[in-house]
C-alpha cells in the first residue's frame, strides 16, 4: 500500500462502500477492510427495493431514506448498473391513518384506489422507487472505489482497534459482525429467506405491509422476480427451509396472480443485521472511531444518507 491512508473503513457491503466513495470524495484516501467477497455480504443477497423497513421512524432516519432515495434516482437517470425507478404497490389489510412517515421521500406517492388494492386490502399506496439489482450494483460500487485510488485488504478482524494498523481514523461497517468486534450486543440477526422465479414479464414491484401470514413482497428484476420472505429475528440459521419456501410462493402468487407457474431458480437466505433501538451512527468522544451499523433489512434504502452523515463526521 503506498503511503499511509487516511481512513479505513471496515466493512464492504453496501454501507461500507457507499461510505468509504463519500469519504473519497472529501479528499481522503481510504483503505477497505472485509472479512468477505463482494457478493458473500448480506447486500448482496439483498432484495434491495428502497423502502425503511424496521428502522424506527426517527427524523435522522427519515432524513438519511430521503437523501437515499434522491442519489438512486439521480444514478437511475445517469444510467448507473442495476439502479432503476420502479413502480410500486404498498397493500395493506387495516386502514392507515393519514400519510406513511416516510412519503415526504417520495415525489409521486398517491392512495390506492378500491378497485386497484382489492377486495382482501383496506388500503394501499402507488408509488416509483428505486430498484437496485446487487449483483450488478455492487461491482460498480467497487470499482468506483478502486478508480478513485481506493485499496481493498482482505482480512478477518478480532478486534475493531486492529484496523488502526492501516489508518487512524476507523469507520466501523460491519454489519452483524459488530457485536463481537465492539460488544454490543443489541446488534442480533433477523432472518429472511426468499425464492427467486424466472420473471414473466412483471414490470411492478407489490408489498404487503400486514400480512398475517408472513412477510410478503414481490419484486421485479431484469432476470427474474424476488419472492419473500420472513423476518425472523434472532434466527441465525442460513439453510433455505422448502416448508417456508412454499409458502412464500403461495402469499406471493395469490397477491399477484401472474406469478402461477414462474419457474424456481434459487433459494436464499440472508441474515440482515439488525439492532434494538435502531442504526447506530455515531463517532466515538476521540472521533478516531465512527459507528454505522445496525441498518437491518434497510441497508440500500439508508446507505448514501449514512455515508454522508458519516463524512461529516470525519474531520
Amino acid at each position: 500500500m503506498d503511503g499511509a491512508m487516511d481512513v479505513v473503513v471496515v466493512g464492504s457491503g453496501v454501507i461500507g462502500l457507499t461510505t468509504a466513495i463519500r469519504l473519497q470524495e472529501k479528499g481522503l484516501r481510504v483503505v477497505v477492510v472485509t472479512a468477505d467477497g463482494l457478493l458473500s455480504t448480506t447486500s448482496a443477497v439483498a432484495a434491495a427495493v428502497w423502502f425503511p423497513v424496521a428502522t424506527g421512524t426517527s427524523g435522522a432516519v427519515a432524513h438519511w431514506s430521503a437523501t437515499a432515495f434522491a442519489e438512486f434516482a439521480r444514478q437511475a437517470e445517469e444510467g448507473v448498473p442495476g439502479v432503476s425507478m420502479r413502480r410500486t404497490r404498498m397493500l395493506a389489510h387495516e386502514r392507515q391513518p393519514g400519510e406513511p412517515w416516510w412519503g415526504a421521500a417520495v415525489p409521486d406517492l398517491r392512495r390506492l384506489t378500491s378497485a386497484e388494492r382489492g377486495p382482501d386490502c383496506a388500503d394501499g399506496w402507488s408509488f416509483t422507487a428505486p430498484a437496485i439489482e446487487m449483483p450488478l450494483y455492487l461491482p460498480w460500487l467497487l470499482g468506483r472505489f478502486i478508480d478513485n485510488g481506493g485499496e481493498i485488504v482482505h482480512r478477518r478482524l478480532d478486534l475493531l482497534d486492529q484496523a488502526r494498523v492501516w489508518a487512524p481514523v476507523v469507520v466501523n461497517a460491519t454489519g452483524i459482525a459488530a457485536r463481537q468486534l465492539c460488544g454490543d450486543e443489541a446488534v442480533h440477526p433477523v432472518r429472511g429467506q426468499i425464492v427467486l422465479v424466472r420473471n414473466p414479464g412483471l414490470p411492478s414491484s407489490t408489498r404487503i405491509q400486514d400480512d398475517p401470514g408472513g412477510y410478503t413482497y414481490v419484486h421485479p428484476r431484469s432476470a427474474d422476480v424476488v419472492l419473500g420472505g420472513t423476518f425472523e429475528p434472532g434466527d441465525w440459521n442460513t439453510a433455505p427451509d422448502p416448508a417456508t419456501a412454499e409458502a412464500i410462493i403461495a402469499r406471493c402468487t395469490a397477491h399477484v396472480p401472474e406469478l402461477r407457474g414462474a419457474r424456481v431458480i434459487g433459494h436464499v437466505v440472508g441474515l440482515r443485521p439488525a439492532r434494538h433501538g435502531g442504526p447506530r451512527l455515531e463517532a466515538e468522544p476521540d472521533g478516531r472511531t465512527i459507528h454505522t451499523y445496525g441498518h437491518g433489512g434497510a441497508g440500500v434504502t439508508l446507505s448514501w444518507g449514512c455515508a454522508d452523515a458519516v463524512a461529516a463526521l470525519v474531520g
